[in-house]
């Protein structure tokens, strides 16, 4: 009796059979891929700036510790979770 693969081998190789026997499969990989650059590396670049940038890991730490308890009011940009 021989041991299956595990569900990640057996996902990655459904994508890459069905992408290989499509006729445009080689061009979407690449716009796939394309968009994903441009989604994590240019627009996080650009448009999304560090919420605690420029602060040293103590004052990050009581930020989030504050963020946590509540007891500190969050900016406009920041995400709130009640």
């Amino acid at each position: 009796m021989s041991q299956q693969p595990s569900i990640f081998t057996r996902i990655w190789y459904f994508y890459r059979d069905g992408f290989k026997n499509m006729t445009w499969g080689r061009p979407l990989i690449w716009l796939i891929l394309l968009k994903l650059f441009v989604l994590f590396a240019i627009l996080r670049v650009f448009f999304f700036k560090p919420a605690m940038a420029g602060m040293s890991d103590e004052q990050k730490s009581e930020v989030v510790g504050e963020r946590l308890s509540g007891s500190a009011p969050c900016n406009d940009n920041t995400l709130t979770i009640k």
